[in-house]
């Protein structure tokens, strides 16, 4: 299984030596979202250049605030410094609540705001000079020097987004989608919009809660208590819908040894090529249940 994990440090220093450990583990990637160090990609670059195969990606950078020829070059630049293949680019139109609330920005048209991100975007890191004059985005003449491959993940929650991931970015990242989201509203999507445009099958990295526990009402108490604020937000919360899930709870994979690696396998049936996990504290001894956690999901990457 191709398995990666949710980094969360607090110094560079630490986010170096998680991702050591994951590699050294066997893990194929870590992901850090954008409020990570306040921006994660200088520490990726440096993770990158103490490491040697696994991959360090965002999940996700948001699309709003910073205009797609400033992402590329920041892309760009830390895939530079980290001087190997292995950086990937995670993005998200974000929310409401923080595209408008806290940065005054209008989200009236979201999926044609981020197609026409992506178009100026992807050809950017794709070294191709971009002009494009659309409603939302504009580049004129730029170009990037990108030295390394930047693959681009789009969390795509809804059929527009998935279109735009499957024809421009190279796969979407999918928080709390379930087997049955992917296998019944992502992954057929994803894969028409790619095969429509002559692209290859896009990867679909799956987000979600985990915690290898005998008590599976403790472990669900433990996973709503530690919940992000996902269930307030439309976006996630018609992934989850269509998924069969109304909570986190509901949509993490929570149980003993086999269990979970029957949930896990079940993702990369549906159509899952990676799995991000976010490991969820059980318990009163959480370092003993994340523990456990670990070493399973250790062991399927082998």
């Amino acid at each position: 299984m191709r398995i990666g994990l949710t980094g969360r440090p607090t110094t560079t220093e630490e986010l170096v030596e998680q991702a050591k450990a994951a590699e050294a583990d066997g893990f194929s990637s870590v992901w850090y979202d954008s409020t990570v160090l306040g921006d994660p990609l200088t520490a990726m670059a440096i993770a990158g250049r103490e490491t040697s195969t696994i991959e360090l990606g965002t999940a996700v950078l948001q699309t709003y605030p910073c205009h797609p020829l400033l992402q590329a070059n920041r892309a760009a630049a830390a895939a530079e410094a980290m001087g190997r293949p292995g950086l990937l680019l995670g993005l998200d139109p974000s929310h409401e609540p923080v595209a408008s609330g806290m940065y005054g920005l209008s989200y009236d048209h979201p999926g044609r705001n981020n197609e026409e991100y992506l178009r100026i975007l992807t050809g950017l890191l794709r070294s191709k000079s971009v002009t494009f004059e659309g409603t939302d985005r504009t580049a004129r003449g730029a170009r990037v020097p990108a030295r390394q491959p930047v693959p681009v993940l789009l969390a795509a929650p809804g059929p527009r987004l998935l279109r735009v991931a499957g024809e421009l970015a190279d796969g979407a990242v999918l928080f709390m989608a379930s087997a049955r989201a992917i296998e019944t509203h992502a992954a057929p999507r994803l894969r028409a919009a790619a095969s429509a445009v002559g692209r290859p099958v896009p990867r679909i990295v799956a987000g979600v809660p985990v915690a290898v526990h005998d008590d599976i009402a403790e472990a669900r108490a433990a996973t709503a208590e530690t919940a992000m604020i996902c269930e307030g937000l439309p976006n996630y919360r018609r992934i989850m819908e269509i998924g069969g899930a109304h909570s986190e709870a509901d949509a993490a994979i929570l149980g003993d040894e086999n269990s979970v690696t029957r949930q896990l396998q079940s993702l990369l049936d549906a159509g899952a090529t990676d799995i991000q996990v976010f490991t969820v504290p059980v318990g009163p001894d959480h370092r003993q249940s994340r523990r456990r956690t670990r070493e399973l999901l250790a062991s399927l990457t082998s």
